[in-house]
C-alpha cells in the first residue's frame, strides 16, 4: 500500500509535464496512416503490428500501435505488455523528453499492475529511466539520486528478477556517480591544502558508498592527508586497504612508498591552511 501510495503521488507531481509533453509529441508524430485492425482480434494485430516495429526500433510506429490497445482496449490482454512496450519506445528515443515520458509509463504500469508478472521488468526499465538522465558529477544529481532510488526499491522488492545483476551493477554505478561529486569536492580540498575539508568529504565518500569504485585514489589522498596533518597512525590502515584490495592500481607504488615512510619516520609534518580555500566546486 505504501509503495501504490508513493508511486500514485509522484505520478500526479510530473503529471502536467507529461501531458504536456504528450501532447507536443502527438502533434508532432510522422508515423504515417496506420493499417485499420481488423479480424476477430484487433487487438492482437495491433499488438503484432507494435512488437514488430518496436524489434526494428521503429519507435514512434510501434507507440501509434501501442497506444491504440491501450487507449480503445481496456479489457484486452495485450494491454499491460502494451503499456510496458510504450515505455520501451520512449526509452528507445532517448531523448530528454522521451525519458521523462517512458518514467510515466513505467511508474502508471506498476500502479495499475503491481502485482503483474512483469512488474519487475516495469520497475528496472523506470530506474533505467533516470539512470539515462544521469549529469556529470560537477552538475546536478537529481536524476542520479532518483535511479539510486528505484534500483534499490527494484532490488529489494525483485530479488529474484532476471534484471538482479543488471540492476545491482546499475545501482553501484549510480552510487558511484554521486560519490565523485564529494571526491572531486575533497581533492579539491587536498590540492589547495585545505586537509580539514579533505579528509570530511573523503570520509564522507567511504561512509555513504564502501564500494566506491575510486575507492584505491580516495585511500591514497586520505592517507597522505592524514599525513600532512601530522595524523600518520590514521593514514596506515588507508593504505593497508589499498594494498590489499588493489592488485593493480596506478596508485600501489605510492602507497607502498608511503606506508614505508610513515614506519621509517620519514615524513615531515608540513603545516595546514588555517582558513578554507575562498572558491570550492559544489555537489
Amino acid at each position: 500500500m505504501h509503495l501504490n501510495r508513493s508511486l500514485r503521488a509522484r505520478a500526479c507531481v510530473g503529471g502536467l509535464l507529461v501531458a504536456l509533453l504528450v501532447f507536443s509529441a502527438a502533434c508532432g508524430s510522422k508515423g504515417g496512416k496506420l493499417p485499420v485492425a481488423t479480424g476477430a482480434e484487433p487487438d492482437k494485430y495491433l499488438f503484432d503490428q507494435a512488437t514488430a516495429s518496436l524489434n526494428n526500433r521503429r519507435w514512434l510506429r510501434a507507440r501509434e500501435y501501442f497506444r491504440q490497445i491501450v487507449d480503445n482496449y481496456p479489457q484486452s490482454r495485450y494491454r499491460p505488455d502494451a503499456k510496458l512496450g510504450l515505455g520501451d519506445t520512449y526509452l528507445g528515443d532517448n531523448s530528454i523528453e522521451s525519458l521523462i515520458l517512458g518514467a510515466n509509463e513505467f511508474r502508471e504500469f506498476l500502479t495499475f499492475y503491481p502485482t503483474h508478472e512483469r512488474a519487475d521488468y516495469a520497475h528496472y526499465k523506470l530506474a533505467i529511466a533516470h539512470y539515462e538522465q544521469m549529469l556529470a558529477p560537477q552538475r546536478d544529481q537529481t536524476q542520479t539520486k532518483e535511479a539510486v532510488r528505484e534500483f534499490e526499491a527494484f532490488v529489494e522488492r525483485f530479488p529474484d528478477s532476471k534484471w538482479i545483476n543488471e540492476g545491482q551493477k546499475k545501482r553501484q554505478e549510480c552510487r558511484d556517480r554521486l560519490s565523485d561529486a564529494d571526491y572531486q569536492v575533497g581533492f579539491f580540498y587536498y590540492r589547495t591544502k585545505w586537509y580539514p575539508g579533505a579528509v570530511v568529504r573523503f570520509r564522507s565518500v567511504l561512509k555513504e558508498n564502501p564500494e566506491y569504485g575510486n575507492r584505491d585514489a580516495l585511500y591514497y589522498y586520505l592517507a597522505d592527508t592524514f599525513v600532512k596533518i601530522q595524523a600518520s597512525a590514521e593514514a596506515l590502515p588507508m593504505l593497508d586497504k589499498l594494498v590489499k584490495e588493489f592488485e593493480k592500481s596506478e596508485y600501489l607504488e605510492r602507497a607502498k612508498k608511503l606506508m614505508a615512510d610513515i614506519q621509517s619516520g620519514a615524513t615531515a609534518p608540513k603545516a595546514a591552511p588555517k582558513t578554507a580555500p575562498k572558491k570550492a566546486p559544489t555537489s
